[in-house]
């Protein structure tokens, strides 16, 4: 048997020569000890007895392992190969011609080359005097002849990319750095949010809201405050602070149907206002640039000057997509997992968990529990808001969409219908499966940006000079008209000039919303101011009660006796027919009301464009 294991191992070496004497190719253990190749077994056997006497001299670095058959018993020798002692050595065993002779060396042949592990970073410099150590021609095929690498071909790869020798073993791993960039993420404690109880109570005052389900007013917490700070600060650094329920209080939608507000206590508007001003440092440098809901410094004019900026690229089609109750779907689990990788204190983290999960006072006195949802009406609800949807910016960024979002409101524009269809059919399965949110696909729809109500405002492109303009929509002129009607009665008891100070009111706050309408809304400003003007005639007219006094009134206001009674007389006409009469708009002219004091939106807008200067007439030089 072990004979037979011998022939096995002689077969092999055998079969593993790569070239024969005088060839360019690998130099093989027979070739090495000098043995010719044999192909029947006795002469095999007796070749590797006789090459066995090679090793005669004690200082061979390299041993060699042969195996000799000695009648039944198979006998182990180890061979010392010696450099000097190779028949055949002084023979080239690089590149030859065809007749045998050796070709020019390269700068880079007849090297050894290490066979160990490949480099780890690519080669920056390579050094002449850090190369492998150079072998002469007649030793290399010992060195090819190696079943492994020497110890120092690590370290000789190492030098060759330029890099000091590492140690053997597992390489270690590098700690995990984390994701969070600001340094501020180490004061976002508990202890730096007591320092923001009196500014936060300063915040929620200015609000001057409503009183919470326990009935407290601002001016009642502000004279108790000298003993309500030392003791919240108490609470919250032991983490014993119970928030309150919020009451809740329905207002009308513009769009039809009612909205849901909570209404926490003032003491709980303090100490949620606290957090927020904690936690906004550290969330908001993150945000992405394209939402502006609720962000300090941007506002819906900024949302609706990007989205112009992305139409002026082309992007002439919409996915107008709505979130069905957003404020009241929210979930916990998902929010509370999102805050924990930043904040850090687990006081603050319950303190949050608390709040969402407070009880709903609602309107006939039940208290309901809230198992999902953000409070809309808190001071922090905003902010956990963004912190929610800040994972779909992220997601729309990811695959290169351009997009504008303020709140729930999310706006996709795109070049085409059928890529607003693929888009809205992506997205929605995104919202729904991974932020576990509903669109409402009643108010969601791919069309063009001036068929939709963003914001108050439409978009389109004028065909005519080909930019886009900023124009009213719809729904946004309805409300205007829907609330000068209001404003306006014809009942109205008081006198004229505080019907008109309310207006104005109104009037102001409505232009610095939709102050960045452009030329293609004059027209409907003109009419607003003219319509506005007439109802306010018709309510000085009721005041005067008789056509006698109408008449009258008109001829000192400096209508001409003969116009002031043929228009007042003139059949049997309503009031409001009366208001848009020859002396009436004479009498109640537009000055007459400027010097009321009645804001004209109309000439607010004019005043806001900047003034364009024809170019004047050229100059031509004297002579």
């Amino acid at each position: 048997m072990k004979s037979k294991r011998i022939h096995k191992d002689a077969k092999a070496q055998r079969h593993s020569s790569g070239a024969r004497e005088g060839r360019p190719a690998r130099a093989c253990p027979e070739e090495v000890i000098g043995v010719s190749h044999s192909r029947t077994q006795v002469k095999r056997r007796k070749a590797f007895s006789e090459g066995g006497a090679l090793a005669g001299s004690s200082n061979a670095p390299y041993p060699w392992v042969l195996g000799e058959s000695s009648g039944d018993e198979g006998v182990t020798k180890s061979v010392d190969l010696t450099r000097g002692a190779l028949p055949g050595s002084a023979r080239a065993v690089g590149r030859t011609t065809r007749e045998g002779k050796p070709t020019a060396r390269q700068s880079n042949e007849n090297r050894a080359v290490p066979n160990g592990r490949r480099k780890s970073v690519p080669t920056r410099e390579v050094k002449r005097p850090s190369l492998g150590k150079a072998v002469p021609v007649n030793e290399q095929a010992i060195q090819l002849a190696l079943p492994f690498d020497p110890a120092d071909a690590f370290a000789q790869a190492d030098d060759v990319a330029g890099m000091d020798p590492q140690p053997r073993g597992p390489i270690p791993c590098a700690e995990p750095k984390s994701e969070d960039k600001f340094e501020y993420v180490e004061l976002v404690t508990m202890e730096s949010a007591t320092r923001f109880l009196a500014m936060a109570f300063q915040n929620v005052a200015s609000n001057k809201g409503a009183a919470g389900p326990d009935g407290r007013s601002i001016e009642e917490v502000r004279k108790l405050l000298p003993r309500l700070l030392p003791k919240l600060t108490k609470e919250l650094l032991k983490g014993t602070y119970q928030p309150g329920n919020i009451r809740r209080v329905w207002i009308p939608k513009s769009g039809g149907g009612q909205r849901g507000l909570g209404i926490p206590n003032v003491v709980d508007r303090v100490v949620a206002e606290t957090v927020r001003l904690l936690l906004e440092p550290l969330y908001e440098p993150t945000f992405h640039e394209q939402s502006h809901g609720f962000r300090p410094g941007r506002s819906c004019q900024t949302a609706i000057a990007q989205a112009r900026s992305i139409m002026e690229e082309g992007y002439e089609w919409v996915v107008d997509l709505d979130l069905e109750k957003f404020f009241d779907r929210v979930n916990h689990q998902r929010l509370m997992a999102r805050l924990a990788q930043r904040v850090k204190d687990r006081r603050l983290l319950v303190l949050i968990g608390r709040m969402l999960k407070v009880g709903v006072v609602m309107p006939d006195g039940v208290v309901v529990s809230n198992e999902e949802g953000v409070p809309q009406g808190g001071p922090l609800s905003p902010l956990l808001s963004n912190v929610v949807l800040d994972e779909l910016d992220s997601e729309l960024a990811r695959r290169g969409h351009r997009f504008v979002r303020y709140a729930d409101d999310c706006n996709i524009y795109v070049r085409s219908e059928r890529a607003g269809q693929r888009v809205m059919a992506s997205i929605k399965e995104f919202i729904e499966r991974r932020l576990r949110l509903t669109v409402n696909e009643k108010k969601s729809a791919v069309a063009r940006p001036e068929e939709r109500h963003f914001l108050g405002f439409r978009l389109r492109r004028d065909p005519l000079e080909g930019e886009i303009e900023v124009l009213l929509s719809k729904r946004s002129k309805e409300r205007l008209a829907v609330r000068i009607q209001e404003l306006t009665p014809r009942n109205w008891g008081k006198s004229l000039r505080e019907c008109i100070r309310q207006v104005n009111l109104y009037l102001v706050g409505w232009f610095g919303f939709f102050e960045i309408c452009t030329e293609g809304e004059e027209k409907t400003l003109l009419s607003a101011d003219a319509h506005i003007r007439r109802r306010l005639r018709a309510i000085q007219l009721k005041h005067w009660k008789t056509k006698r006094t109408m008449a009258t009134r008109l001829i000192r206001l400096g209508v001409t006796t003969k116009t002031a009674w043929r228009s007042i007389y003139n059949g049997r006409k309503s009031l409001w027919a009366l208001s848009h009469s020859t002396a009436v708009d004479r009498g109640l002219c537009n000055a007459y009301f400027a010097k009321q004091g009645l804001v004209s939106v109309a000439e607010r807008w004019r005043l806001k464009q900047p003034n364009i200067i024809a170019p004047g007439a050229p100059i031509l030089p004297p002579g």
